[in-house]
C-alpha cells in the first residue's frame, strides 16, 4: 500500500494540476496490476516524507495487531489514517459479494481491540424525528443538493446533540458523532466552509420552512390553533459586530450591558410550536413589534377563525390593544394599569396545590367593554414580599449611610448635593422608594444638610402583594380557563430558556447580518424536533427536559470489535452497543429500533487484501 501523485490537466483550463491516491499492488493473472483504493483529492496536506509511514500506519489498523507499533508516522497525522483506515473498511464492505462473510468464526480472544466509539443514540432519535416531520424533503423540494441536505442535516442535529457554533459542529460531526454513518454520508468529505453555507441557504428558505413545519406538525399531533403567544428576547454578540445593523445595545436579558445585541421575535402557537419568528436589531421595541409579525398571519376570509394573542405587559400597551382591536383579533394581554383591587369573598379558586393557591376575582369594565380578572397568587405574594423586603432593606440602608456621613469628614454634606443622592438612591430602588416620605433638615447658616428623616408609608398597592390583572375580550371564557390560558406565557419563556441554554443560541459569534440570521434559525429548527420529541415521550408518561433526553440516551455508541482468526486474517465487526432499559424505554415510545445503524463484518486477509 502507498500513496501516489498523478498530474492532470483541467479540462476548463488545460493547466496541470496534482491529485493524490492511496493504490495496492495485487497479483492478478494477467500480472502485477496497481489498484486504486482510496481517492485523496488535490488537497491532500500530508508532506511526502510521511507518506510511507502513513500508508504503514494504515495497513497496521486494518491488520489488527494488538501489540504497540510504531510506523514512524507523525502524532499529527494518526487521525487522518484512523479516517482513512475506516473509509477502506466501509469501501470494503460495499464492494464484498453477498455471503463473502461467514457469521461463525474461530478467534483468538488475545487479540480483540474496540475501534472508533462514535455516538449514536440521540442521533437517530433526531434523524428519525427530522424525518417524520419531512425536513429532509422539504430541503429537497427547495432546491437543496444531497451535500447541501447532509450539511443541513448535520447542522440542525449537531445544535441539538452538542450545541455550538458551526464550526464546533463541524468538528463533532467529524470526530465523535456516528450521524454520518446513519446517513451514510461522511462529512469529513466536506469542509467546515460547506456548514455555513447550508445555514446561508436554511435562513434565505426560512419564511416557507417555518410554514410547512407548522403545517406538518398540526397535522402529525392534530391540534387546534386556538392560542398565539408573542414575546420577544435577546441574545448578545461576542465582539462589537459593528457591520451589522441588527446589533445595538439595548437591555440584555442576560444583563450583559457590555455587548451589542440582536432580539428574537417568536410567535408560538398554544400548543408549543413556533408558528413565526423574526430576527429585529438588538434595541427593538417591544410594543411596536406585534403589528408586522401579525399582519403575517392573518387568515384569508373564510378561512379558520383567528386565535386568541396572549402578551405580557412589555408588549400589551394601548395602542396595540387597540389596534388588535380594530382587526378583529381576540387578545388575553397583562395590564399595565397601576390600580389593583381584590376581594377573596368574590373570587374563585383555579388551582391549588399544596402552599400554592390561586384565586381569581372576575370584574366587568362596562367602559372599555372588557372582563377584567384580578388574579391572586400566594406563591408570587411570598416572593414579591421577600424581594420588596430585600429592597427596602437595601434602601434604608443607603439612607442611614447618608445621613450617617452628615457627622464625618470627607463626605458629602452640603444641601444641594444630599438632595441629589437622595434623587439617585430613589431612582435606584424605584420600586420601594415611592412607598418613602424622605425630608432633608437644612441648616440656613451653613447651607449644609443637618439629618435626614425618612417614614415608610403604607399603600394601597403595598397592601395587595401577589396581585396582578388580566384585560380580554373573551367575556365568554370562565375564570379558571383564562387563567390557564394567561400561565401559556410560561411555555413561552421555556422555549426561550430552552434555545440559549439547550440549543446553542448564544453567544453569537458572527457578525455578518445573515449568518447571524442562520445561527439563530438552526436553534429554532432544532426546537421543532425538540418538542416534537419531548410531546411524543410524554404521551407515553416521559415527562423530561430535553437535557434529560441528552442524558438518557448520550451513552449509546456504535463501536468496531476487532478480532484475529487462526489463520491470520482479521475480523471487523462495526455494530451499536446494546440499549440500557431507560433507553429502550425512550426508543418505545417513539417506535425506533433500539440497535442504531445496521451491523456490518468486514474481513481483511493479510497480504492478499483483493480477497474480502
Amino acid at each position: 500500500m502507498f500513496i501516489r501523485r498523478t498530474s492532470i490537466k483541467s479540462r476548463t483550463h488545460g493547466e496541470p494540476y496534482f491529485t493524490y491516491r492511496l493504490v495496492e499492488t495485487v497479483r492478478t493473472q494477467h500480472g502485477v496490476r496497481q489498484r486504486t483504493l482510496l481517492n485523496l483529492g488535490r488537497h491532500f496536506e500530508v508532506p511526502q516524507t510521511q507518506w510511507a509511514a502513513l500508508a504503514l500506519h494504515i495497513e497496521h489498523l486494518l491488520e489488527g495487531p494488538v501489540e504497540l507499533f510504531d510506523s514512524g508516522l507523525e502524532d499529527t497525522w494518526h487521525t487522518l489514517a484512523e479516517r482513512l483506515a475506516a473509509q477502506l473498511l466501509h469501501a470494503k464492505r460495499e464492494q464484498a459479494p453477498a455471503g463473502a462473510a461467514a457469521n461463525i468464526h474461530s478467534v483468538d480472544l488475545n487479540w480483540l481491540d474496540l475501534l472508533r466509539p462514535r455516538s449514536v443514540g440521540l442521533e437517530q432519535v433526531c434523524l428519525h424525528t427530522l424525518r417524520k416531520l419531512g425536513l429532509d424533503g422539504q430541503l429537497e423540494r427547495l432546491g437543496f443538493n444531497a451535500r447541501q441536505r447532509h450539511a443541513a442535516i448535520g447542522n440542525v442535529i449537531a445544535r441539538m446533540v452538542a450545541p455550538g457554533s458551526e464550526r464546533s459542529s463541524y468538528q463533532w460531526l467529524c470526530e465523535r458523532s456516528g450521524l454520518g454513518e446513519l446517513l451514510a454520508f461522511d462529512f469529513n468529505k466536506l469542509s467546515p466552509m460547506a456548514l455555513y453555507r447550508a445555514s446561508d441557504r436554511l435562513y434565505a428558505s426560512k419564511d416557507r420552512l417555518e410554514r410547512l413545519l407548522y403545517a406538518r406538525e398540526r397535522s402529525l399531533f392534530e391540534f387546534e390553533e386556538l392560542i398565539t403567544l408573542y414575546d420577544l428576547t435577546n441574545t448578545y454578540f461576542e465582539g462589537n459586530a459593528r457591520a451589522n445593523p441588527d446589533a445595538q445595545r439595548g437591555k440584555s436579558k442576560e444583563k450583559r450591558t457590555d455587548c451589542p445585541l440582536v432580539t428574537l421575535a417568536l410567535v408560538l402557537d398554544g400548543s408549543g410550536f413556533p408558528k413565526r419568528s423574526a430576527i429585529l436589531p438588538g434595541n427593538a421595541s417591544e410594543p411596536k413589534t406585534l403589528e408586522q409579525m401579525l399582519k403575517q398571519l392573518t387568515p384569508s376570509p373564510g378561512e379558520r377563525p383567528r386565535p386568541t394573542v396572549v402578551l405580557d405587559a412589555g408588549i400589551a400597551s394601548e395602542e396595540n390593544v387597540r389596534w388588535l382591536r380594530e382587526h378583529q383579533w381576540h387578545y388575553l394581554v397583562v395590564s399595565r394599569k397601576r390600580h389593583r383591587e381584590f376581594d377573596p369573598e368574590q373570587s374563585v379558586v383555579v388551582k391549588q396545590a399544596g402552599e400554592l393557591k390561586v384565586s381569581v376575582q372576575r370584574v366587568f369594565n362596562a367602559q372599555t367593554a372588557e372582563l377584567e380578572l384580578y388574579c391572586h397568587s400566594t406563591q408570587r405574594e411570598h416572593k414579591e414580599r421577600a424581594m420588596d423586603n430585600k429592597a427596602s432593606s437595601a434602601f434604608e440602608g443607603q439612607l442611614a449611610k447618608l445621613a450617617d456621613g452628615l457627622s464625618r469628614q470627607r463626605t458629602v454634606k452640603r444641601y444641594d448635593k444630599v438632595l441629589e443622592r437622595v434623587g439617585r438612591l430613589r431612582q435606584q430602588y424605584a420600586s420601594v422608594a415611592r412607598h418613602y416620605q424622605i425630608t432633608v433638615e437644612p441648616d440656613p447658616s451653613s447651607g449644609l444638610a443637618c439629618a435626614i428623616h425618612w417614614t415608610r408609608i403604607v399603600s394601597s398597592d403595598e397592601t395587595l402583594p401577589g396581585v396582578y390583572c388580566l384585560r380580554t375580550d373573551q367575556c365568554d371564557w370562565d375564570e379558571a380557563t383564562l387563567w390557564r390560558t394567561y400561565t401559556m406565557l410560561t411555555d413561552l419563556e421555556a422555549v426561550f430558556r430552552s434555545l440559549k441554554s439547550e440549543l446553542g443560541l448564544r453567544p453569537v459569534f458572527h457578525h455578518k447580518q445573515q449568518r447571524v440570521g442562520g445561527h439563530l434559525f438552526i436553534s429554532l429548527l432544532a426546537y421543532h424536533l425538540v418538542h416534537s420529541i419531548r410531546l411524543q415521550l410524554k404521551a407515553d408518561g416521559i415527562d423530561l427536559s430535553w437535557e434529560g433526553i441528552r442524558r438518557v440516551l448520550g451513552g449509546q455508541q456504535r463501536v468496531t470489535v476487532e478480532l484475529k482468526r487462526a489463520d491470520g486474517t482479521t475480523v471487523h465487526v462495526r455494530r451499536a452497543t446494546r440499549a440500557e432499559p431507560r433507553q429502550l424505554r425512550v426508543y418505545d415510545a417513539l417506535g425506533i429500533d433500539p440497535r442504531p445503524g445496521r451491523t456490518e463484518i468486514t474481513l481483511i486477509e493479510t497480504g492478499q487484501r483483493a480477497t474480502v
